[in-house]
């Protein structure tokens, strides 16, 4: 079986699997209508995990709009997602982001074929959000461009500047420019159990999802505990794909809500450029990258009006064979409604 055929079947099963579970009891209700769209800005980065390694620095900027009634190809969506096109609710959103990758060793100019890849990643997104009384499905669109024209060696060398932190040196071997396009799909489910009330309690969020694309291929599963206040309110904070992440909008029914949570996510991985090289070329600048890798989260999110902010750690299991150790870095959110 052909790797990406090999993400999409475990991705069916963990579907399954869910759905099966929901089949036996009632999800929580959801808050009430939301029409305020929602801003949202997400950074991440190594040095929140003393860490100057692999994937060091991450920026996303993302609008999700509220609630409108499905028409057109979002309606088509939600039949076929849901079957529930008459009652699903859909949010419209679009994101910018930009990554960065280095090696461990930032101080050599030679090309190092035992570390990460020199990498920047900038990329645009646009996608719909099918909600219902269980699930929020999400279908997305990324374009994006890896390689010197991403501006991955400006962005560090710049903020590093800045800070007064070593120069990165080996930026003359990063990977090659490629331009691509991943088609992203997610499921998140309002709660497989609830303990407590709207007011205290304890959820699980079990999650799945699959990008297929020239630049990504993965197929993903998850499982988020939360224990706070008004847990119906989100599916968890804004994060960056690949991670384990919530749904780019919270629908606040009060003025102040919290909680703190904890969760994993593993993913087969069948392709990533800038570990694996290129669909239509041959590249040297290639590591021996692991089909399996598995996300550690932790963290606290405080909604206050408005206002959405989210802290979260992240471990990462090591990405190839010849990383010496796993990833650890953090990532702050914060988001508004308008």
């Amino acid at each position: 079986m052909k790797p990406q055929l090999y993400a999409l079947s475990a991705l069916a099963v963990a579907t399954g699997a869910v759905s099966s579970a929901y089949a036996q009891g009632k999800a929580p209700t959801p808050p009430d209508e939301d029409d305020r769209g929602t801003f949202t800005f997400v950074w991440e980065n190594d040095w929140f995990g003393d860490q100057d390694r692999n994937y060091t620095n991450g920026l996303r900027l993302g609008w999700v709009s509220g609630q409108q009634e499905p028409e057109g190809i979002d309606r088509t969506l939600a039949r076929l997602l849901t079957g529930e096109e008459d009652t699903a609710k859909v949010r419209r959103g679009f994101a910018l982001g930009h990554s960065i990758y280095t090696p461990r060793d930032i101080g050599t100019e030679e090309f190092l074929p035992d570390q990460h890849p020199y990498a920047g990643f900038l990329y645009g997104e646009a996608g719909t959000l099918i909600e219902t009384d269980n699930s929020l499905d999400q279908i997305a669109l990324r374009v994006g461009l890896v390689g010197p024209s991403a501006g991955g060696e400006w962005v560090q060398n710049e903020y590093h500047s800045l800070i007064g932190a070593e120069t990165a040196e080996g930026w003359d071997n990063q990977v090659r420019d490629e331009a691509g396009v991943d088609i992203i799909f997610d499921r998140r489910y309002r709660a497989l159990t609830t303990l407590g009330s709207s007011d205290f309690g304890a959820d699980l969020i079990p999650n799945v999802g699959a990008t297929l694309g020239t630049l990504n291929t993965n197929a993903r599963a998850g499982l988020t505990l939360r224990i706070g206040q008004d847990l119906k309110n989100d599916f968890g904070p804004p994060r960056i794909r690949p991670s384990l992440a919530g749904a780019g909008y919270f629908a606040p029914d009060d003025g102040f809500s919290w909680y703190v949570f904890g969760g994993v996510e593993g993913r087969y991985v069948a392709h990533d450029y800038i570990l694996d090289g290129s669909l239509f070329r041959d590249d040297v600048r290639t590591v021996d990258s692991k089909d399996f890798v598995h996300d550690l989260q932790a963290g606290l999110v405080v909604q206050w009006g408005g206002v959405h902010l989210g802290l979260t750690y992240v471990e990462r299991s090591k990405q190839f064979e010849q990383q010496a150790k796993p990833q650890r870095y953090g990532a702050v959110s914060w988001s508004f409604k308008y």
